[in-house]
């Protein structure tokens, strides 16, 4: 199983569009960025996880892709109670630390925000081949196709980072400068460890970038596409049903009071 390929179950969501995965999390994430209240994005979320048995993703799966995401929201969450603007009655204070009706509510929304926006998008594109995703972008929303092979290019030599940190630690391990030393010893070997990444993927990555020009990959002129991708009227169903979790999010919250356009 690839980092960036994962071995998919057949499902519904694996075989529509890349194009119209990539407009539903758009569409959620911008949404949810337009007003700061747990409402809206403990409905989205709730839609959301009602959708994810389509997703095609085994458990094992699911957790490991979108736990940084489950990391990452309570400490948002956390810092924006202790830290975030106070307002209302004030729970808790000490020094610059300060714990208030509006900074408990605020870091709600943060870290609620945080799960609606990080999961549908990582499981979106869990779900996606990036040739597919390539492939939509160059035909379906005709981005120039230059940019898009390069960064698929790119994207695919992202899997091999994991390959060349493990071979270069077994082989500093094999010359004996791979173990001990504590913290200082093991910050010296991380910091050898990138620098040397860093070598390889540049020089890898110019050998690319000659391979691919010298095969017309950098050409102007306009190009044939191998595997076809369609627009179908399923993957304008999956965007209606982005555009209806969208719909659903706010009007709850105004509905509720929640309501507050950051713009305004």
């Amino acid at each position: 199983m690839s980092v960036l390929t994962p071995d998919i179950r057949p499902s519904a969501i694996a075989t529509v569009n890349p194009v119209a995965k990539l407009a539903v999390a758009l569409l959620i994430s911008c949404a949810l960025m337009l007003s700061i209240d747990w409402v809206s994005a403990a409905v989205a979320l709730l839609l959301e996880g009602m959708l994810l048995a389509w997703c095609g993703l085994n458990a094992r799966q699911f957790w490991l892709r979108t736990a940084p995401v489950w990391i990452a929201a309570p400490f948002a969450m956390l810092t924006t109670v202790l830290y975030g603007e106070d307002s209302g009655a004030v729970l808790f204070s000490a020094g610059i630390v300060s714990i208030s009706d509006g900074s408990v509510a605020l870091g709600l929304a943060i870290g609620l925000r945080v799960l609606a926006i990080g999961i549908p998008g990582i499981v979106l594109l869990a779900t996606t081949d990036p040739t597919d995703l390539a492939d939509g972008l160059a035909q379906v929303v005709r981005l120039p196709a230059r940019f898009v092979l390069g960064a698929l290019a790119g994207l695919r030599l992202v899997g091999m980072f994991i390959d060349d940190w493990q071979s270069l630690s077994l082989a500093r391990r094999a010359r004996g400068v791979g173990d001990g030393g504590g913290l200082r010893g093991w910050a010296r070997r991380f910091a050898g460890l990138a620098f040397a990444l860093l070598v390889l993927s540049v020089r890898r990555g110019s050998k690319l970038a000659t391979a691919m020009e010298a095969r017309g990959f950098g050409s102007d002129e306009p190009r044939t596409w191998a595997r076809p991708s369609v627009f179908g009227l399923r993957d304008g169903l999956v965007v209606l049903l982005g555009v209806g979790i969208a719909a659903a999010a706010i009007t709850a919250a105004v509905l509720a009071g929640t309501w507050r356009f950051v713009l305004a």
